[in-house]
């Protein structure tokens, strides 16, 4: 009986320790007004607890993610946030349970930050009144329902209200909260409207973050700052009229870790935040501080582990030497597959929760394939372990071993064409060989190169003698490299141009070297180089000539021709391929362009005879935007042959020729695998049944250790900004492995890159296994506040559907109805107008009369390019006011193609008959044609020139001095005239690298707020579930001052800001000041 009553004690203890878990990870705790009750966010849903910590219990169950609750004045409901319609809304619910209800149905994100003591719901979101810039608007909702309002003529973030009405304390700012070390002008600060007054006035000034105002009461208000290097608690004490009384005091002062968020509560006696996995409670008067245990045992809304069959989802896909097998990369998994479209049985040889990629065949029976299953990426081998049974598909014994194992993480692996050699990648920039047995192992290593770049596109000759790759050099150019196999000869560069090249492929039958490049007309296009001189000089007549003597062998006797084939088959077992000629003497000057369409021509592959070249389209790459259908085609070597084998969009990607050249191998969109026979170009379907379980919490591991190895290993710093990023990954790591969310991982994952303090950088999407529904509001151009009988329109946006002649509804009218549905105080506009974007929608409009109408409209799904223009539109009028017609205005967008090209086409517009140009890059989020832009900018006139007919008399030439032929003498145009250009802190990446440029080039004078601070060329990787963390990799300098751009924002000659209201005024003080300076200048 003492032994049954052990066993069950222990049965109790072990299930109990499972099922409990102690001091979880939550978010956004809040203290109820009396002080008793504790809500949080918890595994995406919506807990109460009693203030102890104790009885926690679980409000919301959805699979949407739900944080960041809020309590009603009365402690007897929540509001909260959640995107269980496919974006954030607000909701309420009631303490007891029950359906949440929704109070916001707009398609754009809605986040609450307060609940004002005569029930009404803050939240910041945008509809209509934002423009460009990057805060968002403040709006209002009652809780009982309605449509929201705009309640601030400011923009900002986490709004609320004192408990006298008087004050609204808000965030301005741009930079990401995250980002608790930072330090520059783009912090976000605290600032105050007063009601009364209808004033702004600017509370904090530190340039570090101060986020989350909550009010004490009416004349103390807390923060969230991370002035003392952490984000600790700090009081403002203000007057009675809003102005700051005395210092900013530290309520809190940890300083190991920062804190995530707090809240006031107990009627302003008690804080309660969170710090990590700990919730603290800290007392006002006394600062003391008591930590709360809270202990959580409950079901998940998704099961741990999740088995899933996959149809599509291929990242890769490999053929086997002997054709009849494929190997494909499915979520970090190897899986091979009967290349047969009557067979889908797929068989998965990596079988780990650990990412496994590039897989290449030795032969049927062994496969090699980089892992990071033992915590960093080596080589490894699977092949059958069954001494009867050698067959990867067939056998049931599977031995996967490990090959390499080294400190420095392996890839790109590629097979040479005899399958005997294996080039691959170790660390950052080492190449190396090495010989490979037919079970896998490797022997005689041999490093090629060792660098600090790295080779891409690594591509074997068909005679496994050399290699080709493409590299890039420290002015960034990519070229085309030939390098001997064995390490005898040095790299040679065989393409010799500025412009990129790269994705270099072998004709296999060793004529050409086929590859892409930018070189021609700003996209990517196919060329070749031919390998060998005899084969260059030879003219087109002649490769006809050749063609057509080609002589049908006479009939012989079939014991003659088995002889014949028998001798053939031995010289071919003996001798191998041929040994391929490449005559190096100025051989970049043997090239050829075969393609020159709109858009990219890329990942080229050559048939046998190689006389064909394969390719696939593409709207992606550097330079030119090209709105084309990816799809594969072939081209002739000659050009006379060009045809497409898909159509309408099908996007292969991953191409591959297989070891016969018979077929490519690729994915379809939905990375659906498939083969393109090359004789005759017929598609063949594989189907593939892949079975794989996904382990989600050591996928998760797998992914903060990748995402932090790709981080140490090309952060663009060393050093990390001076902090030590393996205590950091020490530090977070179990905290990010204790998130019950994706989001709470991403999240904790982010909060640890932030104490680096870099730009660029971040961990993003994943896969969230939510399956919410999708919204989209329809939006006919117009800001809405909600009167008695409909919603009355104070705004509008031209060129939307409200700007139409034919459903055109005017500032100062009431919509009444939707689709014949009133709208009342309880009832959402936006409600009405969800899923309507591109239908039919009839409106009932009263006029300022008190007439009404029908309207028929057209709503649409986006207002962004109207916000934008609109934008544009004031600040041009708002120039040509304040410089009486003498100044024309461009605003630069983003620092991409299609905002230079409207650069390009407004330049002649804009500054046509005007004495000089304001060029602004206010809000430009960056990008990369700085340059270009120095080209227009920066041209020097060197003559002039006189037509015949201009003038009477050529002694009059002096007349003419300011007229060139820019036009048809130069690339792109070319302004001469003054300028002047603004910037403020929302001017980021490739817009302060303008700013930078502009002044220290001396073209002009800069105006405005100091820009971000945030410059790094940065790249990304793509993740096992879908996930993508960016890598900033490379420093960029001022060249005249030695400066680091990252960190070190472009400093204006002239420094001023704009008041936050200034737009609902039709004001802009910083456009005013750049006028009237260029203005002085022309003078």
């Amino acid at each position: 009986m003492q032994r049954l009553t052990l066993t069950i004690f222990a049965w109790a203890m072990a299930f109990s320790s499972f099922a409990q878990i102690t001091n979880p990870l939550i978010n956004f705790p809040t203290l109820s007004p009396d002080g008793n009750t504790i809500a949080f966010a918890y595994q995406g849903d919506i807990w109460t607890a009693d203030a102890n910590g104790s009885n926690p219990r679980r409000l919301t169950i959805h699979e949407g993610y739900e944080t960041n609750p809020l309590w009603t004045p009365d402690g007897q409901g929540l509001v909260f946030r959640s995107d269980r319609n496919g974006n954030n809304d607000v909701y309420v619910i009631n303490l007891t349970g029950g359906l949440p209800k929704q109070l916001t149905f707009h398609s754009s994100s809605d986040s609450p930050s307060d609940v004002t003591k005569d029930g009404k719901v803050l939240f910041h979101g945008n509809r209509n009144y934002r423009q460009i810039e990057w805060d968002n608007e403040v709006q209002m909702v009652n809780l009982s329902g309605g449509t929201p309002y705009r309640y601030l003529n400011a923009l900002g973030f986490y709004a609320t209200q004192s408990p006298n009405g008087r004050f609204v304390a808000f965030v301005k700012g741009s930079c990401r909260d995250e980002r608790e070390a930072y330090n520059g002008p783009a912090n976000t600060d605290i600032w105050l409207y007063d009601s009364q007054n209808n004033a702004y006035s600017q509370l904090t000034t530190d340039t570090h973050n101060d986020i989350y105002p909550k009010w004490g009461n009416d004349q103390t208000l807390f923060i969230q700052s991370a002035r003392s290097g952490r984000y600790n608690v700090h009081q403002i004490s203000l007057d009675a009229n809003g102005a700051k009384s005395g210092d900013i005091q530290a309520i809190t002062l940890f300083t190991d870790m920062g804190i995530s968020s707090f809240s006031v509560g107990n009627r302003g006696q008690t804080i309660l935040l969170n710090k990590g996995d700990q919730l603290i409670s800290v007392n006002v008067a006394t600062k003391q501080t008591s930590d709360i245990n809270l202990t959580i045992g409950s079901d998940y809304r998704f099961d741990p582990i999740e088995r899933k069959s996959y149809s599509k989802d291929v990242d890769q896909i490999i053929p086997s030497p002997s054709g009849k097998y494929s190997a494909l990369v499915i979520r970090g998994e190897i899986f091979i597959t009967e290349n047969d479209k009557e067979k889908s049985r797929t068989i998965n040889l990596s079988n780990s929760p650990y990412r496994d990629l590039e897989p290449q065949w030795v032969n049927d029976s062994t496969l090699v394939f980089i892992s990071d299953r033992g915590g960093n990426y080596d080589i490894y081998a699977v092949r059958s372990a069954d001494s009867k049974e050698g067959d990867l598909f067939k056998t049931l014994k599977l031995d996967v071993s490990k090959i390499t194992s080294t400190t420095e993480e392996e890839s790109g692996l590629v097979i040479s064409p005899d399958f005997k050699t294996l080039v691959f990648m170790r660390g950052g920039g080492q190449l190396l060989t090495a010989s490979i047995s037919s079970k896998g192992f490797i022997s005689n290593e041999k490093t090629l190169l060792n660098g600090w770049a790295q080779p891409y596109g690594l591509s074997w000759s068909p005679d496994s003698k050399w290699l080709a790759y493409s590299m890039e050099d420290l002015n960034f150019n990519e070229e085309i490299f030939i390098l001997k196999a064995d390490g005898s000869k040095s790299p040679v560069n065989i393409s010799m141009h500025p412009k990129l090249d790269s994705d270099p492929t072998w004709s296999p039958d060793g004529s050409k070297l086929v590859f892409t490049s930018a070189r021609s007309n700003g996209d990517y296009d196919i060329w070749y180089l031919w390998l060998k001189k005899s084969d260059w000089e030879k003219t087109a007549d002649e490769w006809k000539y050749e063609d057509e003597v080609v002589e049908k062998p006479k009939s012989e006797p079939e014991s003659s021709k088995k002889k014949k084939n028998a001798k053939s088959d031995d010289k071919k077992e003996d001798d191998g391929i041929a040994p391929i000629q490449i005559d190096f003497e100025d051989i970049h000057e043997r090239l050829e362009q075969v393609t020159s369409f709109y858009g990219n021509e890329i990942n080229p592959l050559v048939s046998k005879d190689g006389k064909t070249i394969y390719y696939r389209t593409s709207s992606d790459g550097w330079g030119k935007p090209a709105k084309v259908d990816i799809d594969l085609y072939k081209i002739s070597w000659d050009k006379k042959d060009h045809t497409a084998i898909t159509t309408g969009g099908e996007e292969p990607s991953s191409l591959y020729m297989d070891a016969k050249n018979e077929y490519i191998y690729a994915t379809l969109k939905g990375g659906k695998p498939v083969r393109f026979k090359l004789a005759g170009d017929k598609k063949e379907s594989l189907p593939i049944s892949a079975k794989l379980n996904i382990e989600f919490k050591e996928e998760l591991n797998q992914i903060f250790e990748e995402a932090w190895k790709a981080l140490d290993q090309q952060f663009y710093d060393p050093n990390f900004h001076g902090q030590d990023f393996d205590a950091l990954k020490a530090t977070y790591k179990p905290l990010a492995m204790k998130a019950s969310t994706r989001e709470d991982f991403n999240t904790v994952f982010n909060q640890m890159l932030g104490q680096i303090n870099a730009s660029h950088m971040g961990l993003y999407r994943g896969d969230l296994r939510k399956d919410v529904q999708s919204t989209t509001t329809g939006l006919i151009g117009v800001e809405l506040k909600p009167v008695t009988d409909g919603v009355q329109v104070i705004g509008k946006l031209p060129q939307m559907p409200a700007d139409r002649e034919i459903s055109t509804i005017s500032v100062g009218e009431t919509i009444t109805t939707v689709n014949g549905t009133p709208i009342n105080s309880g009832v959402n506009y936006y409600d009405l107008m969800n899923n309507t974007a591109d239908e039919r929608v009839l409106l009932t409009v009263k006029n300022t009369s008190g007439q009404n109408r029908e309207v028929e409209i057209r709503p649409v799904s986006s207002n962004s390019n109207a916000r934008y223009k609109a934008w544009v539109q004031e600040k041009k009028k708002l120039v040509d006011e304040y410089s009486n017609g003498q100044l024309g205005y461009i605003h630069i967008q983003a620092m991409g193609w299609a905002s230079f090209e409207r650069f390009e086409r407004e330049l002649a517009a804009a500054g046509y008959g005007k004495k000089g140009i304001v060029i602004d890059v206010r809000f430009n989020g960056g990008g990369w044609t700085t340059d270009h832009l120095m080209a227009i900018l920066n041209v020097k006139q060197h003559a002039y020139t006189i037509p015949r007919g201009a003038t009477e008399s050529l002694d009059n030439n002096k007349e003419f001095t300011d007229y060139y032929p820019y036009s048809e003498r130069l690339p792109l145009p070319a302004w001469t005239k003054p300028s002047i250009t603004l910037c403020n802190e929302s001017s980021y990446s490739n817009a302060e690298i303008f700013a930078h440029a502009y002044k220290h080039l001396g073209i002009g004078t800069l105006v405005g707020k100091p820009t971000f601070g945030a410059v790094i060329s940065t790249s990304g990787r793509g993740l096992i579930d879908g996930s993508w963390i960016r890598l900033p990799y490379r420093a960029w300098y001022v060249k005249a001052t030695g400066e680091n751009m990252e960190l070190g924002p472009a400093l204006p000659d002239i420094v001023l800001d704009n008041a936050p209201d200034e737009r609902s005024r039709n004001e802009d003080s910083q456009l005013k000041k750049a006028t009237e300076q260029l203005l002085k200048e022309i003078k």
